[in-house]
Order: structure tokens, then C-alpha cells, then sequence
């Protein structure tokens, strides 16, 4: 398999795996964890965040937002930063697409228009 082709695999995971993390995190707190706040004391701060951290959706989510870093990392042996570091803010378009499909986000013409802006401007900079 071609270095290049390898390095793009990587960079997808990043991707893939950053947008699953954030989808998934989302969808567990506000699901399970809805009308809870932050307490007010360091130590009920804590306590609460940790019962966030080991509830397994969230946990899970943690483990694939690591393994991002990892395919990010394995990406940055293989690509120029310049080239690489563009296409992920296709995070952005793709957390707002589930976000809207399976989280029932609302969506407007701001965020339409910035997603348009957002692929021109990977589009341009994967050209340079």
C-alpha cells in the first residue's frame, strides 16, 4: 500500500474517530445526564466528573478520542501539517450533519453557509 494512500487512511480515522467521540459524547450526557449541572464544591466537582468519565458511553468516547491523537500523530509522520491540518475541519461539517440526523439538532442557514465555507476552504488549501 502506497505511503500516501496509508497516510490519508490515517488521516480519516482522526476524523472518522473525533466526530464518533463527540457524537457519541453528546448523545450519552444529554441523555442520561440531562437536567444535571456542576456542583458548586471542588470535591462534589469531581465526584460528579468522574461518574461521567467511567459511565461506559462517555469512557468509550474517551478511548476513541485517544486513538484520534494516535491516527493524528501516524498522519503527521506521512503529511505536511499544511496539507493535513485543513481536512480536519471536516470534523465540523460531519458533527453538524449527525448532530442534526440523529440528535435532532436544528440547522439554519448559518450553519449551511458555514459548512459551504468550510469545504472551499479545505478545497483551496488541499490544492496549495
Amino acid at each position: 500500500m502506497s505511503g500516501n494512500i496509508l497516510a490519508h487512511i490515517y488521516l480519516a480515522l482522526t476524523i472518522i474517530l473525533t466526530v464518533f467521540s463527540q457524537i457519541l459524547i453528546k448523545w450519552r450526557i444529554t441523555d442520561k445526564f440531562s437536567g444535571l449541572s456542576l456542583p458548586e464544591n471542588l470535591a462534589d466537582k469531581l465526584s460528579f466528573l468522574l461518574h461521567l468519565i467511567f459511565d461506559p458511553f462517555i469512557f468509550t468516547g474517551l478511548v476513541a478520542t485517544f486513538a484520534s491523537g494516535l491516527f493524528w500523530m501516524a498522519t503527521m509522520t506521512k503529511l505536511e501539517i499544511s496539507y493535513a491540518y485543513p481536512f480536519t475541519s471536516l470534523g465540523f461539517v460531519l458533527v453538524l450533519l449527525f448532530s442534526v440526523l440523529l440528535l435532532g439538532e436544528c440547522i439554519n442557514i448559518y450553519k449551511i453557509l458555514g459548512v459551504f465555507f468550510i469545504i472551499l476552504g479545505i478545497f483551496i488549501t488541499s490544492r496549495g
